[in-house]
């Protein structure tokens, strides 16, 4: 049988070192293929596993965050109770004395609730806010209607947060 000239035979052809280049075949091209197909699931499966350990850690700080949040706060009112009990502790105390390491004693918490940004809501002669407020009772004022005339109990917030609203009295419309 003749060659025929349409189908001519490929020699490899030279490199520039001088050696043959030569085309991979088939089964190189497919293992090649999974090699990198391995690689590709090896690293999402590392991506993944990543992200895992991350939301896990996300987790776990948030719950020891909650569980631990006080205790900063926690560890500063823990002074106040201590010298409410020196307080009490004294055998010999006259009033003025009482009266002096109480007013200590209430700067000291004073302190504690401006270190942890505890506010007070002492509202007298402001207008009632509901959000802030908690009316008992309305009393004949000569001051505007609904002007906050009496606190009752002091309200406290926490970063702008109501902790307790102020019980109040209110003034009447006319």
């Amino acid at each position: 049988m003749e060659q025929n000239d349409t189908n001519p035979q490929v020699e490899p052809k030279p490199a520039a070192d001088g050696a043959s280049e030569v085309m991979p075949g088939p089964e190189d091209l497919l293992q090649a293929t999974e090699r990198k197909a391995q690689e590709h699931y090896d690293a999402w499966m590392y991506a993944k596993a990543e992200g895992e350990n991350i939301r896990r850690r996300a987790l776990e700080d948030v719950s020891k965050a909650r569980k631990f949040a006080v205790e900063r706060f926690s560890n500063e009112i823990l002074a106040v109770k201590d010298s409410l009990e020196a307080g009490l502790a004294v055998e010999t105390a006259t009033v003025e004395s009482f009266k002096s390491g109480m007013e200590l004693t209430l700067k000291q918490l004073s302190d504690v609730f401006e270190k942890f940004n505890i506010t007070e809501i002492n509202p007298v002669g402001e207008k009632f806010d509901a959000h802030k407020h908690q009316a008992i009772g309305m009393l004949d004022s000569d001051q505007p209607a609904n002007t906050v005339i009496s606190v009752m109990q002091k309200g406290y917030a926490l970063s702008d947060r109501v902790l307790r609203p102020a019980l109040v009295m209110v003034a009447k419309a006319k």
